[in-house]
This record gives C-alpha cells, structure tokens and sequence, in this order.
C-alpha cells in the first residue's frame, strides 16, 4: 500500500514538472488548468495500473477454502486486502465467488475460529475411552482371581465367637459389646 502511494507521488511529480525545465508562458491561471488535468489522468492511469497488476498477481479466489492453508501469510494478507476492497463496493456488483470468498475469509473456521477437534474424532474418542475402561475391568478382575482367600478372622463365624467372647470377658462396658441396649457393637463386618 505504501509502494503504491509512494510510486502515485513520483508520477504526479514528474506529471507536475515542466518537461523543458522551465515554465509555460500561458498565465498562472491556465497553466494551473492544464497540470490540474495532467494530474487527474495520471492518477487515474496510475489507479487503472495498480490495480490491475494488483488483481495479477492475487491467487484465484474461486476455491478460496481449499486453497487457503497453502497459501503464504503474504498472499492470505494480499487477498484480505483485495476483499476487503471488494466489500466496499456494492454487494450486488460483486460476484458469487467474490461474495463467498469474503464471507469464508472473515469467519471461515481458520485461525483462531479453526475448530479444537476434527471430524470424526469423536468415534475415536469413544473408542478409547471403551478400551481404557475394559482394560481396567479386566485388570481388576484379573488381580481379584489370583488374590488369596479371605483369612480365616474374616469369616462371620469368627467375628460372632468375637463378640461372644468380649461379652464374657465384659470387655468397654459401656459403649463395647457388653454395653446395655442399643450401644453394644459387635464384631460381625463379614456379611
């Protein structure tokens, strides 16, 4: 942008200089006229130029989406710019793939919008949250087969002669197995 307006001043400068080195004769008035039209075709020319050669050098806007990640940031910026042009004007002018190409470009999912998960991610993820919980199921059930037997403390049997024999031997009166009532605990945690 700043190439163009700097190479539109030498242009104009040059149009503004007399080209024998010194100036016409006709009054200030009508040479004013003549490099006020001088100036107004050679900006129009050097616009007509830029933005020509500007529209040469852009990629095709046509397939912008599938086109755009193998695009070099100085080409996506380039063609930012040409739409962001295009969106000035108006929008029944432009065409179908200019209408397109604008819209995917500011909120196309690229960049920032670009989504955290692709397509199809989510069967996988699926699966692998199935796999790791039947790994683990099978884990514990495998740990669980090759465990010893409970010892023989832990058989109902036992903790009941527990109990018994604290009652006997009037073991914590108060609040143990001998105790009155609803306070008395047992033994007993195998079922």
């Amino acid at each position: 942008m700043l190439i163009n307006a700097a190479n539109r001043l030498v242009v104009l400068h040059r149009a503004i200089q007399p080209a024998s080195g010194f100036a016409p004769t006709l009054g200030l008035r009508s040479s004013f006229k003549i490099q006020s039209r001088n100036l107004a075709t050679v900006a129009v020319s050097a616009d007509q130029s830029s933005s020509t050669s500007r529209t040469s050098s852009l990629p095709s806007i046509s397939n912008i989406e599938a086109a755009w990640k193998e695009m070099s940031p100085q080409e996506q910026e380039s063609i930012f710019h040409h739409l962001e042009g295009l969106q000035k004007k108006d929008w029944t002018q432009l065409s179908l793939d200019e209408k397109k190409a604008s819209y995917w470009v500011s909120f196309g999912p690229h960049g920032p919008r670009e989504p955290l998960h692709a397509p199809g991610s989510g069967v996988k993820l699926l699966l692998g949250i199935t796999g790791c919980i039947s790994a683990a199921i099978a884990l514990f059930v495998l740990i669980r087969s090759a465990s010893p037997e409970l010892p023989r403390t832990m058989t109902k049997e036992w903790q009941e002669a527990a109990t018994q024999r604290a009652i006997d031997q009037k073991m914590d009166p108060f609040t143990g197995a001998s105790a009155q009532g609803e306070k008395a605990k047992t033994f007993v945690q195998s079922k």
